[in-house]
C-alpha cells in the first residue's frame, strides 16, 4: 500500500513540476507580449502627437478650437485629438484633459502636496508598475503635463500640481 501511495505522490509531483514549467513559459510569453504592446501604444501616441503638432495651426492664423463654459468667461482651449494635452491658462478646467491626464491630476491632488513619481503615477492609473514601459508611459504623461503648464517637477522625478499664484506665474 505504501508503494502505491509513494508512486501516486511522485506522479502528482511530476505533474506539478510540469505545470509550473508551463506556467513559467506562459508568464514569460505574456511579459514579452505586454512589453511589445506597451511599445506599440507609446509609438502610436508619439505618432499621433507628431501629427497633431504638424496639423496645428500657426500662431496668429487660425483660432484654436474652443468651448465656452460660462457666458461671461473667455473661451477655453479644448484638446484636439485624444492624445493631445491642452496648455494650461488661467481658468482652464481640468476637464479639457483626456481621461488618463485627469486621473493623474486627481492622484496628484490626493497626494497632499508631496507629489508623485512616475512609478506611483502608474499605480494610480491602475497600470502594472513592474513593467518598465508602463512606468515610462506615466513619466511621458507627467512630462507632457509639465510642458503644458499643469505640473511642476519639483525634484528629480517628483511631480506636483502647479498652484496658481505669483510663484506659478514666474515658473511659466
Amino acid at each position: 500500500m505504501r508503494a502505491v501511495l509513494e508512486q501516486r505522490e511522485k506522479a502528482a509531483l511530476m505533474q506539478v513540476e510540469e505545470l509550473r514549467a508551463e506556467f513559467e513559459r506562459v508568464r514569460a510569453a505574456l511579459a514579452g507580449a505586454e512589453e511589445l504592446l506597451n511599445r506599440r501604444v507609446i509609438g502610436l501616441e508619439q505618432y499621433l502627437e507628431a501629427l497633431a503638432e504638424q496639423d496645428a495651426p500657426a500662431v496668429g492664423k487660425t483660432p484654436v478650437p474652443t468651448a465656452v463654459h460660462a457666458p461671461l468667461q473667455e473661451p477655453v482651449p479644448v484638446a484636439g485629438p485624444r492624445r493631445m494635452v491642452a496648455r494650461r491658462e488661467d481658468g482652464v478646467p481640468v476637464e479639457v484633459l483626456g481621461p488618463d491626464y485627469r486621473r493623474i491630476m486627481t492622484a496628484l491632488d490626493e497626494a497632499d502636496g508631496d507629489g508623485l513619481t512616475a512609478r506611483q503615477t502608474a499605480v494610480a492609473l491602475g497600470w502594472d508598475s513592474s513593467v518598465a514601459s508602463r512606468v515610462e508611459g506615466a513619466r511621458g504623461r507627467l512630462k507632457r503635463l509639465v510642458e503644458r503648464g499643469w505640473l511642476v517637477e519639483g525634484g528629480p522625478g517628483r511631480f506636483t500640481v502647479l498652484r496658481p499664484g505669483p510663484a506659478a506665474a514666474a515658473v511659466q
